[in-house]
């Protein structure tokens, strides 16, 4: 069984223009998405990430530097993911259908996590 990795990608200013109402509901889509698949045991974890903060690590030279991040110029940030179990990406995309986030404008990445020897 392949393990995938689900980013997900939002509008910056998501969320801004909603009632506290509102947002309640919507994370009941995504806790009743996420319920869906861990029942099927599918869903193997996954969390919202904290807004505006982070760490950026970079290496130059053999010097490293660490910033505030990641702070970037375009539209959308990654904020959150969910792991996933599937056979093939054609399971796991089916997976991913239903997922509330593309319906907020929201984007899904999905990645396949690849095994290295000796993990």
């Amino acid at each position: 069984m392949n393990q995938y990795l689900i980013l997900l990608h939002d509008r910056k200013d998501f969320g801004s223009d909603l009632s506290p109402e509102d947002m309640q509901r919507i994370i009941g889509e995504y806790v009743a998405w996420s319920e869906r698949l861990r029942s099927a045991g599918k869903l193997l974890g996954g969390e919202k990430l904290c807004d505006g903060e982070g760490k950026v690590l970079r290496e130059k030279s053999g010097k490293a530097t660490v910033t505030d991040g990641p702070f970037s110029e375009g539209k959308e940030v990654v904020g959150g993911y969910f792991l996933i179990q599937a056979e093939s990406y054609e399971e796991a995309l089916g997976l991913c259908r239903g997922n509330p986030h593309t319906k907020y404008g929201g984007t899904l990445e999905l990645r396949r996590i690849e095994v290295l020897d000796g993990h």
